[in-house]
């Protein structure tokens, strides 16, 4: 659905009318194209307290300019605050952004890269830890299409498909997050523009929606899809997947036996595992009778874990392989209407920290969540004006992101090289208000 707001925004009467009334100015923000790949501009890399040395040929790759006239309005400025260990140095982050913030391009991009918290070392900690509530604040002030984000970094080498990510188009609804890099195996992938070449993905109700632009989105990036979806969707699947050139797999997910026939209908095994189906019924608990509870946990999140467990105990997943499950905002802050959606999206939170370190460990696979907040989509068209409005303003970017956005979080996700984030729930939500 069109945003009708943000569109007379964009006129000089409707720039000068909101500036007037105190009304949100969203950006029109820079989305990947195959027109526009990359941010256009240059690359500021900057230092709090002592810098990472191998850092800066990671971000010499990401294909953004760097040296001479990179200080000139630059379209990305990384800030190295993994040397940050205590009250003292957490001013040269103060010194390093203050004179360079306000003159980042419209849709740039603020990137910290911060360290693990150190048990051993309370000091280290609490100014590490600093640094989450500074990007998350800077995040919220800064405007202008502009994100912030903050990377914590056991390995920068292990680190460069998110900073691919996040200094690109491809991240423009992704903000006031906080992303761990361990130290975990990644594989460098041998085209960046193809990372996803001779992957099979499986994506579960990828018939329309934002499950469309999933599997869209990998096919773009190399990957051969599997769109699976309801029997009362398989025509849209089919056709989806013969445009494509994928195949169409049409199952209920909640049925007891479809991990095993997934694992049929995949006899030479899978890499990539998107969980994306699922379902509202929304209702007020008072007035929410056990039908529609028990439907939506068990679409949401039973069938989640059931697949995942079968897939991996039949050794479909092959090593090396990526997970992604579905959250929402709505299982981090919690929705009223929603205790049931609350609780299954707040359980794929619950899967993906409980299954991530051992996942890892005995299958080789890691396990993380993407969490959309407001997407425009056929369902949120649905909701009431006011309701949708607000829904679409209560972010930093005072905009609604759309199925893209989430797609393009799930396809770094899922990518070889970003073998070293496991157990991740990755807001895609224009850094929203709600459970902030």
């Amino acid at each position: 659905m069109a945003d009708r707001y943000l569109s007379f925004t964009g006129t000089a009467p409707g720039r000068f009318l909101t500036r007037r009334l105190g009304l949100p100015q969203p950006a029109q923000l820079v989305r990947w194209s195959a027109e526009r790949p990359r941010l256009e501009g240059g690359l500021l890399h900057l230092a709090a307290g002592k810098p990472d040395p191998n850092l800066a040929p990671v971000l010499a790759r990401t294909g953004l300019r760097t040296g001479t006239g990179a200080e000139d309005s630059p379209v990305a400025v990384v800030l190295d605050a993994t040397g940050v260990r205590d009250v003292e140095s957490l001013g040269e982050v103060h010194a390093a952004l203050h004179p360079v913030v306000r003159s980042v391009a419209a849709s740039g991009r603020v990137v910290v890269l911060g360290a693990p918290l150190d048990p051993a070392d309370h000091h280290q900690a609490a100014a590490q830890q600093a640094l989450e509530g500074f990007t998350r604040s800077l995040g919220k002030e800064i405007g202008r299409g502009r994100t912030v984000n903050l990377v914590r970094l056991a390995d920068g080498e292990a680190a460069e498909s998110t900073l691919r990510f996040l200094l690109s188009p491809r991240s423009a609804y992704v903000s006031g997050q906080v992303i761990e890099v361990g130290a975990g195996a990644f594989a460098v992938p041998d085209d960046w523009e193809r990372p996803l070449a001779g992957r099979t993905a499986l994506v579960t109700g990828a018939a329309r929606g934002i499950g469309a632009a999933v599997a869209e989105t990998l096919t773009r990036d190399g990957a051969r899809v599997v769109v699976l979806d309801v029997p009362a969707a398989e025509a849209d699947a089919r056709a989806l997947a013969e445009r494509l050139g994928g195949s169409a797999l049409a199952l209920d997910i909640t049925a007891a036996d479809a991990g095993a026939r997934i694992a049929d209908a995949l006899p030479e095994g899978l890499d990539i595992l998107v969980h994306n189906a699922g379902i509202t019924r929304d209702r007020r608990l008072v007035n929410m009778p056990a039908e529609r509870w028990s439907s939506v946990l068990d679409v949401n999140l039973g069938s989640v874990l059931r697949t995942t467990d079968a897939l991996l105990e039949r050794g479909v997943m092959k090593t090396g392989g990526r997970i992604v499950a579905t959250a929402s905002i709505a299982g981090i802050a919690g929705n009223a209407g929603q205790t049931n959606y609350g609780a299954g999206k707040a359980g794929i939170v619950g899967l993906v920290r409980g299954l991530a370190p051992r996942a890892a460990g005995e299958y080789g696979v890691t396990v993380n969540a993407v969490a959309p907040g407001f997407v425009e989509t056929k369902m949120t068209a649905a909701i009431p004006l006011v309701i949708r409005e607000a829904g679409r303003r209560m972010n930093s970017l005072a905009q609604g992101g759309v199925p893209g956005d989430v797609a393009e979080v799930t396809a770094w996700l899922v990518q070889g090289g970003s073998g070293a984030v496991n157990g991740q729930v990755v807001r895609v939500c224009g850094q929203s208000l709600l459970g902030a």
